[in-house]
């Protein structure tokens, strides 16, 4: 996993991940955490149809867990992968979210103490674009 940060100014700000599986989950809290300024909340958006965003436990074996999840949860012959043979990851994109609001203290995200803010890679690898957004 390579982090890569583009810009950040103010209540706006953008970093990459670069993901390497077809199928991946990245623990990002620590990169939008940097980011989280002035405000009571934090919105994090992925723009992409084939990523996602979770808000849950993170640890090397409920990671690979989230993988086989969601590896195995829209398998199916679906008509989109007559066009581009992803259509797992569309619709698996639609059932999580693109996004999560966090609460901001003192520019503290407000998590529980496991939680973690995790990027969903769906068809990968590829370079994803993580907004983030203060409220």
């Amino acid at each position: 996993m390579r982090l890569r940060p583009s810009w950040v100014s103010g209540l706006n700000s953008e970093f990459f991940v670069e993901t390497k599986k077809r199928v991946e989950v990245i623990d990002i809290t620590a990169e939008v955490e940097k980011r989280a300024g002035s405000g009571n909340a934090c919105l994090v958006f992925v723009p992409h149809a084939t990523a996602a965003l979770i808000l849950n436990e993170f640890e090397p074996n409920i990671q690979e867990d989230y993988g086989e999840f969601f590896s195995r949860i829209a398998k199916g012959e679906w008509k989109h992968d007559r066009i581009d043979n992803n259509a797992e990851a569309h619709l698996l994109s639609a059932l999580i979210s693109p996004s999560v609001l966090v609460p901001v203290e003192n520019k503290r995200l407000q998590l529980g103490t496991w939680q973690r803010i995790m990027l969903v890679e769906l068809d990968g690898p590829r370079k994803r674009k993580v907004l983030v957004r203060m409220i």
